[in-house]
């Protein structure tokens, strides 16, 4: 009997000290959330956070209008047939540059051969009467009334040999100005229609990109003011050219005018029907500057982490920024911070405001909690 009652006594003291032991636990446990609540890593009096910081520096930058055209060739001309008729002769090759003038197709002309074969015949009996009949009324045997009529008719013959040699060069299609020829198909003995494209013609040296501006910005547009473009195939790579021309009409609509781009085309890299963007600068200024991963934006602001100095060292402090023009990686601070103040360049979604930081650069360590 006396066994059993200290195998109980013995059992409620165990159970009475493990009680003690979680509650110890559990009032240890809170004690300490609520140390790293306050001063846990990353908080307000915690241990310090390894950032790496830049500093607001000048940088020149300035108001770009920037809009997408469509490039077009100086000049650009779709080669066509004015009439139903076999080609005969092809003088070009796909790709050639040409001249201006130069022959590009013949057409079959028989009849027009034939016309100015006749026109040739009737000239030569026209000047053959002529000159018979002037020397003759040099002599006073042929009246000057008779003369002139053979001098009419004689005009009038190489009229008709001019009009057929004219319709003979018809069938001959000419480059109308100096350019690059494009893909083609057809090879002599092709029949083409009136209207039918042959082949295409572009003047591509220099590359014209027609593109809308605002009607407001009209008093800061002026021609030749220089501007850059850019082109998908070919990445970030500028191309440099200037405004050739302002059109004279706004379109009532969109409230725009349309500007015309010239850009030089060395090795026609740009081809017609390419989509180009073009940046045109207007005026430069200096500006207090920050990388573009130093800034988060929230709703309609924006704002960085600026390290100041605190009582227990360095400190991440949230400063409300108004941001400008955006370049090369770095964006324009108008207003909220001074030139030489050290901000968190990276990992700012780890940061809390009022946490304390330190930096590779630092001349000791942080504080630590």
């Amino acid at each position: 009997m006396i066994k059993r009652h200290f195998l109980l006594l013995g059992a409620a003291v165990l159970v009475g000290l493990m009680t003690v032991a979680v509650v110890m636990r559990l009032a240890f446990a809170d004690d300490g959330g609520a140390r790293g609540g306050q001063g846990g890593p990353g908080g307000p009096g915690g241990r310090a956070q390894m950032v790496s910081d830049v500093a607001a520096e000048l940088r020149t930058f300035s108001d770009e209008i920037r809009v997408i055209g469509v490039a077009r060739g100086q000049r650009s001309l779709n080669i066509t047939s004015p009439t139903s008729q076999l080609i005969t002769e092809v003088h070009f090759r796909d790709g050639q540059r040409v001249r201006a003038g130069q022959p590009l197709i013949e057409l079959q002309a028989r009849a027009e051969e034939a016309e100015v074969l006749q026109a040739r015949v009737r000239v030569a009996q026209a000047e053959s009467q002529y000159e018979r009949y002037r020397e003759l009324g040099e002599r006073g045997f042929a009246p000057a009334q008779m003369i002139e009529q053979f001098r009419t008719e004689l005009e009038t013959a190489r009229a008709i040999l001019a009009a057929a040699e004219a319709r003979r060069g018809d069938r001959v299609i000419r480059a109308p100005f100096p350019g690059i020829m494009g893909l083609s198909t057809v090879t002599p003995g092709t029949y083409v229609a009136p209207g039918a494209v042959i082949a295409t013609l572009d003047d591509i040296d220099v590359i014209r990109v027609d593109f809308p501006v605002p009607a407001r910005l009209l008093g800061v547009l002026r021609v030749g003011a220089p501007l850059t473009a850019t082109v998908d195939s070919y990445g970030d790579a500028p191309f440099t050219g200037r405004i050739a021309l302002i059109d004279t009409r706004v379109n009532e609509q969109t409230r725009a005018v349309t500007a015309r781009a010239e850009i030089p085309n060395p090795g026609v890299r740009i081809r017609p029907g390419m989509a180009v963007r073009v940046a045109v600068a207007q005026g430069e200024r200096q500006a207090a500057a920050v990388p573009e991963a130093a800034v988060l934006y929230e709703g309609q602001g924006a704002f960085v982490y600026r390290i100041a100095p605190s009582d227990e060292g360095n400190v991440a402090q949230r400063v409300e920024v108004e941001t400008g023009a955006v370049a090369d990686g770095y964006v324009e601070i108008v207003s909220g911070l001074n030139i030489g103040d050290r901000i968190v360049g990276s990992g700012l979604n780890r940061i809390q405001p009022g946490a304390p930081v330190r930096t590779a650069d630092a001349a000791g360590p942080g504080p630590r909690g």
